[in-house]
């Protein structure tokens, strides 16, 4: 079955989707029988996910109703926490089995906070204590901004998923983020990190510029880019972590950040559903997929071991050939964490403005 093949080449499935109904279901969807069944070992959140999930659902009703006359943002924060600390419960024997690497579950820092590092880091340590649960991942986007919270939170024993990565230059800057916090911690082996490279959105910005510039040189590298970017990325993690500097705080007990591929749902019907998995298959990765992805890996997913290592000269020819055509990966994923910044801030204000509407029913 191929969820077994994907965990056996090295690649942990997490699923990106959480609520409550899933939590507390039994039907084949929840999260008991995903665990139980589609070799899901761990979850993750965003504010987008956490909307849909609350917005206008009645098992969330109570909660609101019982907390009258609490701010939006305090319903927000408990309805959020409350499912995110259910989910690490449900988790808790992959976590053990797993010695920490697994059996994860990622909230992330309200989005409005991604420019602002004090902010992010005070935000990530109240939730790191509300949640109070080993197996919890904090979320911090990888802005400019976003850096320096990443370390002083990692100093601090926080487990962070580092989360809107899209170019293999800031890549590498989490990186360094990442074992900056290590050098400072004192119990560095209880800090466990990802590093949530994005997918899907690369090749949706690029197949458009590919498909306007339409000539047979730009058909060719249709449905290529995020693969080749995220190849690379990989063997920059196998670099980064092959260092003296990596040694050096591997000595002390640090465990590696691994790479976990998002946004693998695919965005275009002429792909393959299972492509942003079965082409990002290597050790030590994780990736995290929506219910659509993982029923059709489970489906017809044709896993082929580690589809990554061995392949970095033919991503570097699709940079090349993107190059050649004028289009700037360097340019597409700024855009895009501009624009997945702003994505997260107006889900999360959706959110607010449907408990708010909730909070006076």
């Amino acid at each position: 079955m191929s969820v077994h093949d994907v965990a056996k080449a090295g690649t942990s499935i997490w699923l990106d989707d959480l609520s409550r109904a899933k939590i507390t279901g039994t039907d084949a969807h929840s999260l008991p029988s995903r665990i139980a069944n589609s070799g899901v070992v761990g979850v993750t959140t965003n504010p987008s996910i956490f909307s849909s999930a609350i917005s206008g659902a009645a098992e969330y009703s109570a909660d609101i109703a019982a907390m009258k006359g609490a701010t939006v943002d305090d319903v927000v924060k408990k309805l959020t926490t409350d499912d995110v600390r259910q989910a690490c419960d449900l988790f808790a024997p992959i976590f053990s089995s797993s010695k920490g690497f697994d059996g994860r579950v990622s909230i992330e820092v309200d989005p409005r906070l991604a420019r602002d590092t004090d902010g992010t880091i005070a935000a990530g340590k109240e939730l790191w204590a509300i949640v109070d649960r080993p197996n919890v991942m904090i979320k911090v986007p990888a802005t400019i901004e976003g850096l320096p919270a990443i370390t002083a939170l990692i100093a601090a024993g926080i487990s962070v998923n580092v989360t809107l990565i899209f170019s293999v230059k800031r890549y590498g800057q989490v990186i360094d983020a990442f074992m900056k916090g290590l050098e400072q911690c004192e119990n560095p082996s209880q800090v466990h990190s990802v590093a949530s490279f994005f997918v899907s959105r690369i090749d949706s910005t690029v197949d458009g510029l590919l498909k306007k510039n339409a000539t047979p040189e730009a058909e060719v590298l249709l449905g290529k880019a995020a693969i080749a970017n995220a190849h690379l990325a990989y063997q920059l993690f196998e670099e980064k972590f092959g260092s003296d500097r990596w040694s050096a705080l591997s000595s002390k007990g640090s465990n590696k950040q691994r790479p976990l591929w998002a946004s693998t749902g695919v965005k275009d019907p002429a792909y393959p559903d299972t492509l942003y998995v079965v082409e990002l298959i290597a050790p030590e990765t994780v990736n995290t997929m929506p219910q659509s992805t993982l029923d059709a890996l489970i489906d017809h997913g044709v896993v082929r071991g580690n589809t990554i290592s061995g392949n970095y000269v033919e991503a570097v020819n699709v940079l090349k050939g993107l190059s050649a055509l004028g289009i700037s990966l360097d340019q597409i994923t700024t855009d895009l964490e501009i624009d997945g910044v702003k994505k997260f801030a107006q889900a999360w204000d959706e959110l607010l403005e449907n408990v708010k509407a909730a909070q006076q029913q």
